[in-house]
């Protein structure tokens, strides 16, 4: 997947690229030429992610619920020029029968787990570097059963602000993905298509997402050095219908 932005002898870093959102930003650094770091915490996954992509890469597997894990991945990591994280443990369901063990899960892969990166990381980043984490559409659109990934997404977009100003020049932002068709809608089975067409339709821009265009946005916030404490909004204005 090309997306135009040349990273010829750069370092990424992509938290999550065991997912398929993470594989995609993975596979189009390694192809705008970053040597590519692949962190998660299955290792199985992230090797899965290393044979598809095109130049080099390591694999360094990364616990965001254990600080200690955190402190070994940045020992390990050295100095580096982007990070990418899109690292997400939905805790959805009624509030009545929210877990607590759940609840904490959801926050260390979307809040706390930022917090600790920069922690440990801000200091190995290049001058002209970058950290970019995933929030997503929940937090300007909560709905019932999803008050965690609302609250989870809505902390993360206020982070980046406070990241932003803690830890410049480096700079922070987030994407927030609306629908996107990543094939995380698959379990939907034959109703998945009726679900994307009544996204589609109610959507300002008449469809539904695809990973280029999250791919887009995050190279967009990598490679624009003036953007920084900013939320980049993936979704098609669906957080405005």
């Amino acid at each position: 997947m090309s997306i135009g932005t040349p990273l010829s002898g750069q370092r990424v870093v992509v938290v999550g690229a065991g997912s398929r959102t993470g594989r995609a930003i993975a596979r189009a650094a390694s192809s705008a030429g970053a040597r590519v770091v692949l962190a998660g915490p299955d290792p199985r996954k992230l090797e899965w992610t290393a044979g598809e992509l095109s130049g080099p890469s390591e694999v360094l597997t990364l616990d965001l619920a254990d600080e200690r894990s955190i402190a070994d991945f940045a020992a390990a990591v050295g100095r580096f020029d982007h990070l990418v994280s899109t690292a997400a443990m939905p805790a959805n369901g009624p509030l009545r029968d929210l877990e607590l063990a759940d609840v904490q899960r959801a926050f260390s892969a979307k809040v706390i787990g930022p917090l600790l990166l920069a922690k440990h990381l801000a200091g190995q980043v290049s001058e002209s570097g970058s950290f970019t984490f995933f929030s997503g559409v929940a937090a300007w659109r909560p709905a019932p059963a999803r008050t965690v990934m609302a609250t989870t997404n809505g902390a993360l977009a206020f982070l980046v602000q406070a990241l932003a100003v803690e830890i410049a020049p480096v700079r922070v932002n987030a994407v927030s993905p609306g629908i996107v068709d990543t094939g995380s809608w698959d379990g939907l089975g034959t109703d998945k298509e009726t679900f994307l067409r009544g996204v589609a339709e109610r959507n300002p821009a008449r469809r539904v997402g695809s990973p280029r265009d999250l791919v887009k946005a995050v190279f967009y916030a990598i490679d624009n050095s003036y953007v920084t404490g900013t939320v980049l909004h993936v979704d098609g204005g669906g957080r405005l219908a």
